[in-house]
């Protein structure tokens, strides 16, 4: 399905800005417990990642959308659809069918996938998750937004950034996804794609540096752009 299509279904949101502040503010009102908390990627020299907190559990990339890297998802879908890849049973996943919602839809998916080691409170968030498990994936995204309490969290966050929130009606480019790992695997979740790609095998002491040669590689499908920024959920 397009990413038309899938606006069509649903709504629209404002978009997210990538800040850290902002993303803890909007998961710890959604009872995460901020023993983890999002920070700056700096940059992805080994020195630079060297700042990163340790262990680090997921990875969120904001990248401009572009003709490589549509082209990249085509050849990957078509890959993966005639070999097949690995995917867990445990692992959750949803497709994106809020315009705008890309950068929540990343972070619910850094944090269901990191639910044993995340300690969420009784509460909106805790409670769609375990309904959200009765549902296919292309419906949670639905059920996400008629969450009032999520879709609020996500407004304010929207413009509580450092810059002044665009128009609702605005299209971006910009696109976020999540990087995590899934017993062993490390995974993308893109809420535009059909299901999460494995990327291979990944352990908590490689999860960083493996995260950062992904990163690495959507750079280069778009080399003249500034327009890139990764933040790190890490422990406390």
């Amino acid at each position: 399905m397009s990413d038309t299509a899938k606006e069509k279904r649903g709504m629209r949101w404002l978009p997210l800005e990538s800040n850290p502040d902002a993303f803890n503010t909007f998961v710890k009102k959604l009872g995460v417990n901020m023993d983890y908390s999002f920070g700056d990627v700096f940059g992805l020299d080994p020195e630079l990642l060297m700042m990163v907190p340790q262990p680090c559990i997921a990875m969120m990339l904001l990248f401009p959308i572009n003709k490589a890297h549509e082209d990249n998802s085509a050849i990957e879908k078509e890959k993966i659809l005639k070999e097949g890849q690995k995917l867990p049973d445990n692992i959750w996943f949803m497709d994106q069918t809020i315009g705008n919602a890309c950068g929540t839809v990343g972070l619910v998916h850094a944090i269901a996938n990191n639910r044993d080691k995340l300690q969420l409170d009784d509460g909106h968030l805790k409670t769609f998750f375990e309904e959200s498990k009765k549902i296919p994936s292309n419906e949670r995204c639905s059920m996400l937004g008629e969450t009032e309490a999520i879709a609020d969290a996500h407004e304010e966050s929207a413009n509580d950034g450092q810059t002044d929130a665009p128009d609702l009606e605005d299209r971006t480019n910009l696109h976020f996804i999540c990087f995590t790992a899934v017993d062993g695997n490390l995974f993308e979740f893109d809420g535009r794609k059909s299901f999460p790609i494995n990327h291979g095998k990944t352990t908590s002491e490689t999860f960083l540096s493996d995260a950062a040669q992904l990163c690495k590689k959507f750079m280069a499908r778009n080399p003249e752009s500034m327009e890139f920024n990764i933040t790190a959920l890490s422990k406390n």
